[in-house]
């Protein structure tokens, strides 16, 4: 079986396991709240909870179990708490993120603070409301890892290792809409930007956090992070392309949103620096546009394929694969032999998924 098929199908084991697991704990979160705060937070606490059954691929969880038992663990109730509890975080800054954005939809469905404040006729009360129940979903995702089946010192250096990663997320979520008014945006400032806000997040802090809940050591810990590193990046390079190229009824969100919301990748600053000064125009025009039409969004489609940019973004992609194979392959003697051809098969994935 090929990296990539093991890859794929481990995932969907992993995603099969954890959304059964989320929809046990949602049935007990809205019980438990129903009883001890009446109804006052009902709608809120649906709409968070809604998003977080939604799932999509739980990749960071997924990431959580297989840094555990590639490292030697084998407490399997207890790692299934740790990844949902990683999905719970990605739920609360994704309805963050929304609310930021202005995002219409998200994994299929409207975004949680469109969802309430349709609900109670008022956009702001509705983006309140999810930004409360975001942070309720933080909280009580911070609780289940403080009470894990494991030595306290691995629980505390965890609750450590998710703090400090949150810090570095929250950095790169300043530095996104920052940078999008910085006229002379670079690619190292994406390249950065990315490392903070991806990279960190989605690829080495589960890992982590899996790895240390084993008992792993720093030797461990730290032969993983040049991998994470790089396929975080090729993560986001690959998530932009789709974003803006990909088919909406797979990713579940409209291919217009980094347009109309003027984010800068690595698309967008590669295409201004190639660009026509016409063209240059045209797109800073889009960039940021909230009433962006179907034509100019295409005809930005064609700037970024015309300039290069789609070509060299999807090249840089490879670039960080090829390197994160590389330092997975050296370090290979720290992990057991399945987890790193989940690892080597994520990496090789990242290069052909649409979604």
């Amino acid at each position: 079986m090929s990296s990539i098929r093991l890859f794929k199908k481990q995932l969907a084991q992993h995603k099969q396991t954890i959304d059964a697991d989320v929809a046990t704990y949602v049935k007990y979160l809205k019980e438990s709240s129903s009883t001890q705060y009446g109804n006052y937070s009902e709608l809120a606490l649906e709409a968070y909870c809604e998003l977080l059954s939604r799932g999509g691929k739980r990749l960071r969880g997924a990431l959580v179990i297989e840094g555990y038992t590639m490292s030697g663990g084998t407490n399997m109730p207890m790692i299934m708490q740790a990844a949902r509890a990683i999905e719970m975080i990605h739920a609360y800054l994704l309805m963050i993120d929304d609310i930021q954005d202005r995002s219409l939809t998200r994994r299929g469905g409207p975004t949680a603070h469109i969802k309430l404040g349709k609900a109670v006729h008022d956009e702001h009360l509705g983006e309140t409301l999810a930004t409360n129940a975001a942070l309720l979903g933080n909280h009580a995702a911070m609780m289940i890892l403080a009470n894990l089946d494991a030595p306290a010192e691995l629980r505390s250096n965890v609750l450590s290792i998710l703090n400090r990663t949150l810090v570095v997320t929250a950095h790169g979520q300043i530095a996104d809409p920052m940078i999008q008014r910085n006229p002379k945006v670079s690619e190292a400032d994406v390249t950065k930007m990315q490392e903070w806000k991806t990279a960190t997040y989605t690829i080495l802090n589960p890992l982590h956090v899996g790895m240390v809940l084993a008992g792993a050591g720093c030797e461990v810990t730290d032969g993983v992070t040049p991998y994470a590193m790089a396929v975080g990046q090729a993560f986001q390079i690959t998530d932009d392309i789709i974003g803006t190229f990909g088919d909406e009824a797979k990713t579940g969100k409209s291919v217009t949103d980094d347009i109309r919301e003027g984010k800068r990748t690595l698309l967008t600053v590669y295409a201004l620096d190639h660009a026509s000064a016409a063209d240059k125009k045209f797109l800073l025009g889009c960039l940021g546009n909230s009433k962006l039409t179907a034509k100019d969004f295409q005809k930005c489609q064609e700037i970024i394929r015309k300039t290069g940019a789609l070509d060299y973004a999807q090249a840089r992609a490879q670039q960080y694969c090829a390197q994160a194979l590389d330092s997975l392959h050296k370090n290979s003697r720290h992990w057991s032999k399945q987890g790193t051809e989940f690892l080597q098969g994520m990496a090789e994935y990242l290069l052909t998924r649409s979604s």
